[in-house]
């Protein structure tokens, strides 16, 4: 399964020496996108807060959550890079590593400077107009929901023939993006300890002897009186100390990949048009034209 990494940096030479690395990873120069805040045609935007067009046009086709984009959307008005890549399982964690290490902007501080300076950023679907005219789905219908009545009043004035009013509905989109949620990391390093063993040592001495004899000497023994040397060395033992390493234990990291089904809620908005017929009654119907229900019409 691929996924979409995509990082922001503050200079494109960053982001090219990220680029160069991913190609050394051996990811195709076809999945890595580059997009440069200088070299982008800028048009005129009010106050940072509504996003750049020709910027926007060109993160349209990324699947990442509204905010994202209007985040990625400033950092390029501000002169900065976006850097996306689409990896395997097999080179994700390897590709955050790459794209971190050349200096990556954490978009939350940056997104909190920002506002220090004035930067309203996303205001959701209930934003102002500006937001909808960009391409925010959610902010449009918003608005096209709230001046619809006006609308088709002037419509209705200034022309002759068939009138529509829109029937308008929202839809919620769920997006994904990855998060660092911690890190395991194992150190090896050595200490020393004293040991102590006890050992049995072997030890020889050499004494003298003497004793008292009193016999005659025989005709034989007449060799006693010829010089004659007895010797005896002594020995000890003695505690040798040598040392051999082993390897008694092993400690690794193990990844393991496991997958969960999150329930996302939120409210979404839908118009419904009432039509009376003249006749006595009231219709309704949804976005989709089917009858919701009919009552009475109140006596005027």
């Amino acid at each position: 399964m691929s996924q979409t990494i995509t990082a922001m940096y503050d200079t494109y030479t960053d982001a090219t020496a990220a680029q160069n690395k991913l190609l050394a990873l051996g990811i195709p120069a076809a999945s890595i996108k580059i997009l440069s805040g200088t070299q982008t045609a800028q048009t005129t935007t009010t106050s940072g807060t509504k996003p750049d067009e020709g910027f926007w046009g060109s993160l349209k086709d990324l699947f990442m959550p509204e905010e994202d984009r209007y985040a990625y959307n400033e950092g390029l008005r501000r002169g900065g890079t976006m850097l996306s890549v689409t990896v395997d399982e097999a080179h994700t964690e390897k590709a955050y590593d790459i794209l971190e290490e050349h200096g990556s902007v954490d978009l939350d501080e940056r997104e909190a400077s920002w506002r220090k300076e004035g930067w309203s950023g996303y205001e959701g679907a209930t934003g102002s107009s500006t937001v909808g005219a960009v391409g925010s789905t959610a902010g449009a219908t918003a608005t096209r929901a709230e001046g619809a009545t006006e609308a088709v009043a002037a419509h209705s004035a200034a022309q002759t023939g068939t009138d529509y009013i829109p029937v308008v509905e929202e839809r919620l989109n769920v997006g994904k993006r990855m998060v660092d949620s911690g890190r395991v990391r194992v150190r090896s390093y050595a200490v020393e300890e004293a040991v102590s063993e006890n050992v049995t040592l072997h030890d020889e001495t050499v004494s003298v002897d003497r004793r008292v004899v009193d016999r005659a000497v025989a005709p034989g023994d007449e060799a006693l009186f010829a010089e004659k040397v007895i010797e005896a060395t002594e020995t000890r033992e003695q505690a040798v100390v040598s040392k051999d390493a082993r390897v008694v234990g092993e400690v690794g990291i193990r990844k393991d990949a496991t997958q969960r089904t999150e329930t996302v809620s939120d409210t979404v908005r839908r118009t419904e048009v009432e039509v009376e017929d003249g006749r006595g009654t009231v219709s309704r119907t949804d976005a989709t034209g089917t009858p919701t229900g009919t009552t009475p019409r109140k006596p005027v």
